[in-house]
């Protein structure tokens, strides 16, 4: 059995979240013991289960990362990283050439279809993309596509972007999940958030809300049909259920581990666990527009009461602590930046709340039901009213959750960010830039001269360049205790020993189109 875990992260970054929802695990159980007979008459079929249901099932329209699991199998990307060196490759494209600094042609490999029979050349990406950027569609991703001007479908299967500046990250950001390329007839004649069509090794086949997705292979791949028959994705709110599961063969995997699951995992026989450093972010935010959380001492008064130490203790290996927000597998990470930010000082925050009055303002944490979000809320309200602060907890399901957030009706909150292109500049300009105030910038950052400098980031090919600027912009960031980093992540998995060349990469992503099952 191979099982890779795939680290450097070299290029260009952005991504992913978790969602939550509700299902009965009787149906998963009796579904499960069908899928062991189509088994044993040599079906090769796999399941794996996530405690969340997906958004939806178009890269367009989503972006949180149980979703893009799906995605991952129905759709292809132009571009995609090396699982081994993270490195950015050509994956539907045959050849592209920069033709100038803001030029760029793509020549499409021929004859792709989608699973509708419908041909996937030029006009396909144009579409794709134009849809992207459309305002009135208001896709949550489109920040991967804004410096581009335009897009052209110059003949059958060629393609070429004109950027309004030079844009370092482009093909970084073509290589993103939220940047595969739909079918435009199913788009335009259907709804591709519960009815997908790509071009990808497998096909949609039902959605059973708060259930269960059913995936089959695609048996025309233009990479080569995959050996599995068969995708299952389980949701299982209770992730105590999903791990009963794994044990008892009724799954055969389950990504992104939380950390109080991960002992009883490691002491299954038959099954694997594997943890390796990760591209992930988790962290506290305040709401910028909001007294006084806009104030840099009370961010700071709350960065000392924080023992950070004392939470990552207790995630059994599923993260690390670090100041930085640039995490050490993101490209413009310096080592020294473990220096900035504020440390646990409990006397220093006190000082700061009994000299500012900010005992006085009760505080409400808004926080998701979902894994380490739980564990971090619990303990850092804790730290906070030793400290002296007023905490209470408003817990909800995700969905309800990022609604609140993303229209900033919270004071702070607990988030996470996949970094799912491992990029510094693409994890600055979707969460902190005021570009993307109502979209992605939870946090309602609005600072002139932080935005000049991620746009300076992102807009220079020289990546010596990039790498100080992403360090200054780092420093910058951190030490205005925008984010308080909770803890950058570590891959975890389980997996059972019968299940073949799976490769998960350092942003959670994976792709099943090689794996097997050994019978």
């Amino acid at each position: 059995m191979i099982l890779k875990f795939l680290r450097n992260a070299l290029l260009i970054a952005v991504a992913t979240v978790f969602t939550v929802a509700c299902s009965d695990d009787t149906d998963v159980e009796s579904e499960a013991s069908g899928d062991d007979a189509s088994a044993e008459s040599g079906s090769q079929e796999i399941a794996f289960a996530t405690s969340s249901d997906a958004v939806g099932l178009s890269p367009i329209d989503t972006n949180d990362s149980v979703s893009a699991y799906m995605l991952e199998q129905l759709y292809d990307t132009l571009f995609v990283h090396n699982p081994e060196t993270m490195e950015i490759e050509p994956h539907l494209v045959e050849s592209y050439e920069a033709l100038d600094d803001t030029t760029w042609e793509f020549k499409l490999i021929e004859g792709i279809e989608f699973h509708d029979g419908t041909s996937l050349n030029a006009e396909a990406v144009k579409y794709t993309f134009e849809q992207l950027l459309d305002e009135e569609r208001a896709a949550p991703r489109a920040s991967l596509l804004e410096p581009v001007e335009s897009i052209e479908a110059e003949e059958e299967y060629t393609v070429v972007i004109n950027t309004k500046e030079p844009y370092g990250p482009l093909l970084a950001a073509l290589s993103h999940v939220n940047a595969s390329i739909v079918s435009p007839e199913a788009d335009e004649s259907g709804d591709i958030m519960t009815e997908p069509v790509g071009s990808g090794p497998f096909k949609f086949e039902s959605w059973a809300s708060s259930d269960n997705i059913v995936l089959t292979k695609n048996e025309d791949y233009f990479k080569g049909a995959p050996e599995l028959d068969k995708v299952t994705m389980h949701v299982i709110p209770e992730y105590a259920s999903a791990v009963g599961m794994l044990e008892t063969g009724q799954v055969d995997f389950l990504p992104n581990v939380p950390s109080e699951h991960i002992p009883r995992i490691d002491e299954m026989e038959d099954t694997e666990l594997d943890l390796t450093p990760g591209t992930g972010l988790n962290y506290l935010t305040f709401n910028m527009e909001k007294e006084p959380f806009n104030n840099l001492e009370f961010r700071k008064a709350v960065s000392h009461a924080i023992d950070r130490d004392e939470y990552v203790e207790q995630l059994n290996g599923a993260g690390i602590q670090n100041n930085s927000i640039i995490g050490p597998e993101v490209f413009g990470y310096d080592e020294s930046a473990q220096e900035f930010g504020y440390d646990y000082d409990l006397e220093e925050s006190q000082k700061l709340i009994e000299e500012n009055g900010f005992d006085e303002t009760p505080i409400t944490l808004l926080v998701a039901n979902e894994g380490h979000f739980v564990l971090m809320s619990e303990i850092v309200q804790a730290q906070l009213m030793e400290a002296g602060f007023d905490v209470s907890i408003e817990m909800m399901e995700w969905g309800a959750f990022l609604e609140e957030a993303a229209g900033g009706n919270y004071e702070m909150a607990f988030l996470s960010w996949a970094n799912s292109t491992a990029d510094g500049s693409e994890l600055f300009y979707p969460n902190l830039h005021s570009d993307n105030i109502d979209a992605t910038n939870r946090s309602r950052y609005n600072n002139e001269e932080f935005d000049n400098l991620v746009e300076q980031s992102r807009t220079t090919i020289d990546q010596d360049e990039r790498m100080d600027l992403l360090h200054e912009i780092n420093e910058f960031a951190t030490n205005d205790a925008v984010w308080v980093p909770m803890h950058h992540s570590n891959v975890s998995v389980g997996y059972h020993e019968s299940v073949n060349n799976l490769v998960i990469s350092p942003n959670t992503s994976f792709s099943l189109h090689e794996v097997s099952i050994e019978e």
